[in-house]
């Protein structure tokens, strides 16, 4: 049944109305052209409107419409600079070379900012030739406008026409991924699971999960229509991606001493329950994604409080029997029993329409997105040989320029150029390890691809039946194009090359060419991020891992202002909460990174690895904390448990001070405080605590051992790399 969901909600997603968005915007001028005899002018159209619709990435619908307009006009620009020196070799040379590296550098505003600086670089590598003349040149720019700005009529009338969609899609796709989460720790009480492998998993999904909600943040908060009208359903939205962001920091409270819990319950049957009972809260969820994504009413499918209740009868049963300590077990059942709480407050909003969304604005929500404003200054700053942006930048200008240079040289066709040229752009990516993974896939896919191609050709004649599948690959291909980049090519592959058969060309032919110019783009690609100013993402390490350390001191630091007695602005303390969740998805996507690279560049993988599972370990029981304290306003918390808060603050301190002066982040100091006012009662609360801020304190300590362990590996490497070069 769950398959069968997937399959169905593929087609309600975000990828999928891509797709279907950029198809219509590319396929309609080729049928409309084609039917009066102008199948060159429908595919010249076709290709304005398919670089503005891949510049169409989510968000703000101002956000998206303000980037399809500045993509439009440096589009434009950059196709004018083209025609005025495509008969100039070293002139193209120079140009190609200078926007290359310009364009490049935009990735240092925003992802849609690098989008758009990508879909220059690729109207500028379809304009390099010298067949057409300046007139033509202009009534191609002519087309390329005008499928333009049919692309952004589409785009922005399905936005009018159905304002709230995108944010459906995205929350669902939100909402199933803290699901997977959810799931992965369910991983914990099964004593078959490796809990090292279950931690590194658990990382790459809160990467995803953080992805996700920056997506569904800038969406919700900084869409007018969303926010501040009065309309239900956008508040409905909002108030259930608020419960989402709560639901997911809930799911890492439950999070103790796994070990210890296998060894004391792992005779029992108890875990396993406990176990069977996240997934069928995972199973909730999922339900829940699936209809707010089909755009119905959700309802629930499990009762929680029979399957909670029997948990709770059997550790009682345990405690009484075995005489074995369960008051984890009994933190574990309270933590799940909110989680599914929250589960049913979501399915109760989802009677939306019956219940009135109080208009309570408590949080600044501003505070949680980021602006697409472009900020000059970030370009400056980043105009450095230490700037993975600029290296990035730089080997992409290099790369292109002395690719073209050299296949004019050797008078190599000109869409084998073009094609050689547009395999470097894609496979190219600021990481080595991205590079690599790319370059597979392009290979793989095209590959594939063209066999699929080829036995159409082979196997279909009819034309129509052709045009069919043409655009069906063009569709799923569009629509993968995000989420699945190999299966992305091997759909694309065969539509070029069905497109191909209609203009009279030798397929079979083109198919060859396609998969050796795929080969030698991808190779110049893979060793020119070798080569040319590599960007490896040890050289991303110690910053990741400070950021990461300076969040969770942060975060950590929240408790302490608890104690003193003073409110604590709910606002800052979810800013606190996003800033560990952002630093360690970072940290995490850089680690995976670094597992790609050559051998000889992971010396400190081990170590990085246990850095990566030891913060995520340190996140999850500052978390658990903070919910204790806001829960149980302070009456659990003696002078014991302040001074042991104290000293993991400390640590932490200590451990970002480690790092050299200029990588160190300033920290906001802590209250100082000396003694709590009240004396707090012994009780199983208490000594939980206790026991929490005591592993709390060791996991600072080793958090600082191996910080300090990867500083000196690092230290040592540059010693050894000083004294050959003076060897040398």
């Amino acid at each position: 049944m769950k398959r069968t969901e997937e399959f169905s909600s593929f087609f309600y997603s975000q990828y999928f109305a891509d797709g279907l968005r950029i198809t219509l915007g590319s396929i309609v001028p080729i049928i409309v052209c084609a039917l009066v005899g102008e199948f060159i002018t429908g595919t010249l159209i076709s290709l304005g409107a398919l670089i503005v619709g891949l510049s169409d990435t989510p968000g703000a619908p101002t956000h998206r419409r303000m980037g399809m307009i500045y993509c439009t006009i440096l589009c434009i620009l950059t196709v004018i600079v083209t025609a005025f020196l495509n008969n100039f070799l070293i002139a193209m040379t120079l140009a190609i070379g200078i926007l290359s590296f310009i364009f490049s550098m935009f990735a240092v505003f925003n992802a849609r900012a690098a989008t758009v600086g990508t879909m220059c670089i690729l109207v500028m590598l379809i304009n390099v030739d010298d067949v057409y003349t300046f007139n033509e040149e202009f009534t191609y720019l002519l087309y390329f406008i005008i499928g333009a700005s049919w692309y952004m009529t589409i785009s922005m009338s399905l936005t009018q026409a159905r304002p709230y969609r995108l944010a459906q899609q995205e929350l669902s796709e939100t909402i199933l991924h803290v699901a997977d989460y959810i799931r992965l720790k369910a991983n914990f009480y099964d004593i078959k699971q490796s809990l090292d492998n279950n931690y590194l998993k658990l990382i790459e999904k809160q990467v995803i999960v953080n992805i996700h909600q920056e997506n569904v943040r800038d969406i919700l908060f900084q869409s007018k229509r969303s926010i501040k009208d009065t309309t239900k359903e956008g508040r409905y939205l909002t108030l259930i991606f608020t419960d989402i962001v709560d639901l997911f920091e809930q799911s890492m409270t439950t999070h103790y001493d796994y070990e210890t819990i296998r060894n004391n319950y792992g005779e029992t049957a108890i875990l396993e329950q406990i176990k069977n009972l996240l997934y069928n809260v995972t199973h909730e969820l999922d339900n829940l994604a699936y209809k707010i994504n089909a755009n119905k009413t959700p309802k629930s499918v499990y009762d929680f409080d029979t399957e909670i209740e029997k948990i709770r009868q059997a550790i009682q049963r345990i405690d009484e029997k075995e005489k074995i300590n369960s008051i984890p077990l009994k933190k574990i059942l309270i933590n799940i029993r909110k989680i599914s709480q929250q589960v049913r407050d979501i399915y109760h909003y989802s009677q939306f329409k019956a219940i009135e969304v109080q208009d309570d604005d408590t949080i600044d929500t501003k505070k949680f997105i980021k602006t697409d404003l472009i900020n000059w200054q970030n370009f400056k700053d980043n105009i450095s040989v230490e700037s993975s942006f600029f290296r990035h930048a730089l080997r992409m200008g290099i790369v292109l320029s002395s690719t073209y240079f050299i296949l004019n040289l050797f008078e190599y066709s000109n869409f084998g150029t073009y094609w050689i040229l547009l395999t470097i752009l894609v496979i190219l990516k600021p990481g080595f390890g991205l590079t690599k993974e790319r370059n597979l896939q392009r290979l793989g896919g095209t590959v594939i691809g063209g066999v699929i191609g080829a036995l159409v050709l082979i196997t279909i004649e009819d034309t129509s039946i052709r045009f069919i599948l043409l655009v069906f690959f063009f569709l799923i291909a569009y629509s993968l194009f995000r989420i699945n980049y190999i299966m992305a090519v091997i759909f694309m592959t065969p539509y070029v090359l069905i497109m191909s058969s209609f203009t009279g060309m030798n397929t079979f032919e083109i198919a060859q060419e396609r998969i050796l110019d795929t080969f030698l783009g991808g190779t110049i690609a893979f060793l020119s991020s070798y080569i040319i100013f590599p960007n490896w993402e040890s050289f991303q390490i110690k910053s990741n891992m400070k950021n990461l350390l300076v969040a969770n001191y942060q975060y950590l630091a929240q408790a302490l202002k608890l104690l003193s007695g003073n409110p604590l602005p709910i606002t800052d303390y979810k800013l606190a909460r996003k800033e560990v969740y952002i630093s360690s998805a970072n940290m995490g996507s850089t680690f995976q990174r670094l597992l790609t690279e050559p051998k000889w560049r992971q010396q400190v993988t081990k170590e990085v690895n246990r850095f990566v599972i030891l913060n995520h370990i340190f996140s999850s029981y500052s978390a658990t904390l903070l919910t204790q304290l806001k829960e149980s306003e302070n009456i659990n918390f003696n002078n014991e448990h302040l001074k042991s808060l104290i000293k993991t603050l400390q640590n932490l301190e200590k451990t970002i001070h480690s790092f050299e002066p200029e990588n160190a982040q300033a920290i906001t100091p802590f209250i100082k405080m000396d003694i709590i006012q009240h004396s707090s009662i012994d009780s199983d609360e208490a000594k939980l605590i206790t026991d929490q801020l005591q592993f709390l304190i060791k996991i600072s300590a080793d958090l600082q051992k191996i910080t300090t362990e990867i500083i000196s590996k690092d230290l040592q490497k540059i010693d050894e790399a000083s004294t050959n070069g003076k060897k040398i």
